[in-house]
């Protein structure tokens, strides 16, 4: 009995001896958390989206905290407003960040993009990317398979049923960027969302030489530069057979529509063009 009594006196002493070695230990090697951190986070919407570049809203917080400058941190689905309210709790000021959307730049539908094959697989565009090029002859465009539409947190983007294409809420797209790195095929683009949500882009991906993406695809950018040579802003590029618009220098001018001859350059909740009025005047003789 006095054995069993001893062994558990030791034990209990030794116990208490390591539950004050380790709070002292403890206590020694503690980091003092900044209580602004806990601040900032509750001002933030909580969607640990991701979309800030950060792991979570609490990361998101901690590098709001510590930095010098807000100028390099931005949290889309919070936007300009919440910045402003962490900007004010932290005693900074911040610039306004022009709103930004997420953009689905192929318009590869199922009449534009004939398919020449047909997949029977587990539908995932990452799968049947590393599987084969896609169902049409056009292996850059959209595969369909709606990862984007999974891993959207916010149900701002569906795939349609008839076009075969994701399609994006612009009321529920908080640009956080989710859709942009789910996709294998680097369709969607984030993009400003323009004075008045009006956009310009070239809705093609397509580096194939003209005729082969015109093949493939009927509304593929063919490279021709036609609406590079007429923009006046020096807003659109050529590279690799592929026209590109530069949303900060495009002063959505829409010259570059008009021009081009497969209709890959896309203007959006623009007014309907009126006709010209010699055409208007045939039309009514």
């Amino acid at each position: 009995m006095n054995t069993v009594l001893l062994t558990v006196l030791v034990l209990s002493i030794l116990g208490l001896v390591l539950a004050l070695v380790l709070y002292f230990v403890a206590q020694k090697f503690k980091v003092e958390e900044d209580p602004r951190i806990d601040g900032v986070q509750e001002i933030l919407p909580g969607a640990n989206c991701g979309g800030c570049g950060e792991a979570g809203c609490r990361a998101f917080a901690e590098n709001c905290v510590k930095a010098e400058s807000l100028d390099s941190l931005f949290c889309p689905v919070g936007g300009n407003e919440t910045m402003k309210m962490v900007a004010e709790y932290l005693g900074r000021t911040i610039d306004e960040k022009a709103p930004r959307i997420a953009v689905v730049r192929c318009n590869g539908t199922c009449e534009n993009r004939p398919r020449t094959t047909i997949y029977d697989g587990y539908v995932s565009c990452s799968v049947m990317a590393a599987l084969y090029a896609g169902e049409s002859e056009c292996r850059w465009g959209c595969l369909g398979g709606g990862d984007c539409v999974a891993v959207c947190k916010f149900d701002a983007i569906k795939m349609d049923g008839v076009t075969g294409l994701p399609v994006v809420d612009e009321d529920k797209c908080t640009a956080c960027g989710a859709c942009v790195k789910a996709c294998p095929k680097a369709i969607i683009e984030l993009r400003n969302k323009g004075p008045k949500n009006r956009r310009i882009f070239v809705s093609c991906v397509n580096k194939d030489k003209g005729g082969i993406a015109r093949k493939a695809c009927g509304v593929a950018c063919i490279g021709c530069g036609k609406c590079e040579k007429i923009c006046p802003f020096d807003a659109i590029t050529i590279n690799n057979f592929l026209a590109y618009i530069d949303p900060d220098k495009c002063k959505l001018c829409r010259k570059c529509v008009a021009e081009c001859p497969t209709g890959a350059i896309h203007e959006i909740n623009f007014p309907v063009r009126l006709p010209k009025k010699e055409e208007a005047i045939t039309v009514e003789q």
